[in-house]
Order: C-alpha cells, then sequence, then structure tokens
C-alpha cells in the first residue's frame, strides 16, 4: 500500500480491478448499499465496523488500515469521540497499542477527553485488556491536577494491578510507585487497594512493608467496622458492595498477614495471638451468604495457621492432626507441604512417610500452580518455588540426590522465571555444595539453567 495513497482511492482501485459496482460491493461486504454510496462518494466518513467489513472484503487483515484511519479520518480539530472510541476499543483487542498511543497523545491536546478516556479505560480494564488500559490510565494521570486527586489515585492503582506479572522486580517497581496513592484513593477502593498491595509484598517476601500495610489494612478495617454499626446500615452495605468480601474479612485478614510476619521472625508464640484473634468470629452478627462463607474461612484458615506455628515451634506432636485437617482440602495442600518440609529441615523431623502420601500432588504441582482465595497466582508461584528449594535440602541431606536435585533444578528453572535473585543465589550455593553427587547429565542442566539467569550469582 502507497503512503500516498487514502482508503478510500484504495477501494475505488479495488472496485475497479474487480468489476464492482455499488451493489455488488454491497453483497459482498453485507453492508447497505446505501451507506456503501455515501463512503465511496465522499459523503460519509468510514465507523471503526464499516473499515473492518471493507478491509475484510477486500483480502485483508482487520486493523490494516488503522494506521492511516488515524490520519485520514480521527485527525479533525475536534475529533468525533462517538468515532473515536469504537476505534481505540478495536486496537485494544488487536493489540495495536502503537495506534492507541498515537490517538491518546492526539485527544490528550484537546480539553475535554480525560473523562470519556478514563471510562473507557475503566471497561477495558474489566474486559483484561490491561495494556491498552494501562496507555489510557498514564495520559489521563498526566492531565489530572489536585482537584481530581481521587481519580488519579485510581488511574495509580489499575496501573500497579496491571503491572503485576512474573518479574518480581517490575511487580515491586509498581507496589512502591502506587503506595503513596493508597491515602488519596476513594473509601470503596481502599480495602481492595490495601489487599492487593500488601499481596504484592507478601509475595515478594518483603516483610516490613507487609506488616507496614498490614496494620494499616487492620487500622481502616475497624474503623470501618464501627462506621457501619453507627449507621446501622451492614446490611445494605454488603447489598451495595456485594462483589467484594465484609469488612470484617480484611481485619482477619490483616490478623492473618501479621501472623505470617511474626512466624518469619520466627517469633511463634506472636504469630498465634493473630492466629487467635481471627480464628474465633462469632461476634460477626451478619448472616447473609458472603458473610457466612468468609468467617469460616477465615476460622477454618486460623485452625491450619495455628497447627503450623505450633509445629514451627518444635511440636512434632501435631503432625498427624495437621495432616488429617488439610489432606481433604486441595488449595491448601502446597501451603501445608511447605510449611511441614521447612519445619523437618529446622529439627531435623523424618516426614518420608508425609511425602510418600502426597506423592502424586507433588508431582502434578511440578506441572502446573494455581491459585485461589486469599492466595494470588504470584503467591503460589513463589510459594512453590520456596517448596520445591526446601525439599531439594531436605533430598540432598539425606543422601537421596535424585530426588534431591530433580527439585533443586525446579527451584532453581522456577526462581529464574519470576527474576528472584535470592532464591537463585541459595540454588548456586546448595547445587556447589552437592555438585561432587551431581551425574553428567544434571550438570549440563544446571549449566543450561545458569546460561539464562538475569543475575549475577556471586552477589550478596
Amino acid at each position: 500500500m502507497s503512503n500516498t495513497t487514502t482508503i478510500l482511492a484504495e477501494l475505488m482501485k479495488y472496485m475497479n480491478e474487480n468489476n464492482l459496482n455499488i451493489s455488488d460491493l454491497a453483497r459482498v461486504s453485507n453492508m447497505n448499499p446505501g451507506t456503501i454510496s455515501s463512503l465511496v462518494n465522499g459523503n460519509r466518513k468510514f465507523s471503526v465496523y464499516q473499515l473492518d467489513r471493507i478491509t475484510e472484503t477486500m483480502g485483508h487483515p482487520i486493523g490494516y488500515y488503522y494506521e492511516r484511519y488515524i490520519t485520514e479520518y480521527l485527525g479533525d480539530s475536534t475529533p468525533n469521540w462517538r468515532r473515536t472510541s469504537p476505534f481505540l476499543e478495536s486496537c485494544a483487542k488487536l493489540n495495536k497499542l502503537d495506534c492507541i498511543h498515537q490517538v491518546v497523545h492526539m485527544l490528550m491536546d484537546k480539553l475535554g477527553y480525560a473523562d470519556p478516556l478514563f471510562e473507557l479505560a475503566e471497561r477495558l480494564f474489566q474486559d483484561k485488556l490491561y495494556k491498552a488500559a494501562s496507555i489510557l490510565y498514564e495520559n489521563v494521570a498526566l492531565s489530572e491536577n489536585k482537584q481530581h486527586s481521587e481519580r488519579l489515585a485510581l488511574c495509580q492503582y489499575r496501573l500497579f494491578q496491571s503491572r503485576q506479572e512474573d518479574d518480581q522486580e517490575r511487580s515491586y517497581e509498581a507496589a512502591v510507585q502506587f503506595e503513596t496513592y493508597i491515602d488519596r484513593l476513594d473509601e470503596i477502593f481502599q480495602l481492595d487497594a490495601l489487599k492487593d498491595l500488601v499481596n504484592t509484598y507478601r509475595t515478594l517476601r518483603k516483610w516490613e512493608k507487609v506488616d507496614k500495610f498490614a496494620k494499616t489494612l487492620g487500622n481502616l478495617s475497624e474503623a470501618k467496622m464501627k462506621l457501619e454499626r453507627k449507621r446501622q446500615s451492614v446490611e445494605e452495605d454488603i447489598l451495595k458492595n456485594h462483589s467484594s468480601p465484609p469488612t470484617f474479612a480484611y481485619w482477619a485478614f490483616s490478623h492473618l498477614l501479621q501472623a505470617e510476619v511474626c512466624y518469619v521472625k520466627k517469633d511463634y508464640e506472636q504469630a498465634l495471638k493473630h492466629n487467635y484473634a481471627y480464628s474465633d468470629l462469632s461476634w460477626v452478627k451478619e448472616t447473609d451468604e458472603s458473610s457466612l462463607k468468609w468467617k469460616h474461612q477465615y476460622e477454618t484458615w486460623a485452625k491450619a495457621n495455628i497447627y503450623v506455628n505450633k509445629l514451627m515451634s518444635g511440636q512434632e506432636s501435631v503432625l498427624p492432626d495437621y495432616v488429617a485437617y488439610f489432606s481433604s482440602r486441595k488449595d491448601e495442600i502446597l501451603t501445608a507441604l511447605d510449611n511441614i518440609i521447612d519445619a523437618a529441615n529446622q529439627y531435623n523431623i523424618n516426614v518420608d512417610d508425609i511425602l510418600k502420601q502426597f506423592e502424586s500432588e507433588i508431582l502434578s504441582l511440578l506441572e502446573e500452580q494455581k491459585g485461589g482465595g486469599v492466595y494470588n497466582q504470584q503467591f503460589i508461584t513463589e510459594r512453590f518455588t520456596h517448596f520445591s528449594k526446601e525439599l531439594a535440602v531436605y533430598y540432598l541431606h539425606k543422601g537421596m540426590f535424585s530426588e534431591g536435585f530433580r527439585f533443586l533444578l525446579t527451584s532453581l528453572e522456577k526462581s529464574a522465571a519470576i527474576n528472584n535473585k535470592s532464591y537463585i543465589i541459595i540454588c548456586v550455593r546448595l547445587f556447589e555444595s552437592y555438585r561432587k553427587y551431581a551425574p553428567s547429565e544434571t550438570k549440563a542442566a544446571y549449566r543450561n539453567l545458569i546460561s539464562e539467569v538475569k543475575v549475577d550469582v556471586h552477589e550478596e
């Protein structure tokens, strides 16, 4: 296609070469003859829908003329939003991000387009077209001022959500950039935003950040519960925000997180206090379906976490009860086995029978890990990476080198995929400690993995 040829000229050329009149073109493109006549005679501008129909009729893929469409039909001094909005949506679905950049840059030079761009960004975000939505959010955020701080904060929240990915360094950068906007968010978004932020820091094992924002989440949810009781409109709020958990669930989650911080610090006594705090939610008076579900869920998690903290404090006697607890809970198996192998390595506990009992589940975890409930996908991936590393330590220490190296290489591969430098370094040091026991094929697999690692393995 010549750069000097217009879309309409291309269409006329196609009609001449294929000996088509207006009626013929209308028939093959399944469009109204009157519409075709107006387009061909230049009395009507193409909508993106009409352009797509004509483009397909001419034998080109949809989007073929989009760059030209911007120049010929969207560059008016007063852009037509009814034409521009569907075009941007089509670009988003086709992942034509350069076209979106061009149109949005053009629109932001005009006054009054921040509102419709934000609304479109929200629709794209809900449709999970995150890359396209991010372009709109970024530009709307640049146009905001102090009078629109809530919308600026919401743009930053959406950008943070869109930037959560496997690369942990990039996820961390997105979290740090967003956290200063939490206080500016509208109340209806704050609890979810804090939950998402703290989950990211939890995945990254940034425990000081987890502790800080878990406490913020607890304080905010507690203040909101008091306000709800004063208004005596809890049921109304639940109906209004049916897609979000009830407020007490965020409060319970804050204690679950604070218990986890204590767990990491090996302060199991304090961790148990937080576990007991949300283990009994009988004071919650709401009886709607969502409230009952979350009450049961947190009471269940508390029971499990009490087992864990007792186990990690060296109480091996809780193992049978803990195993019985999670055996029928598929979503909890990875977390539970990770806890058990961690304790086994710390206290030299023989858990061969437990690993044998869950052998098939462990093998399936090697294939895929899916999150649910309070766990997001990032967290599950990180947890499996940690579990593989601990299993490698367990087996290598016992002289079971085949199994040990298998899980060590798995952990190294996962660590490299999510760019977790600390795990990479641990795996490298562990391999070097047992290198003499590794067969040649294991050493070759190790070399291949190391060649792809994005970190200096000698750094501290």
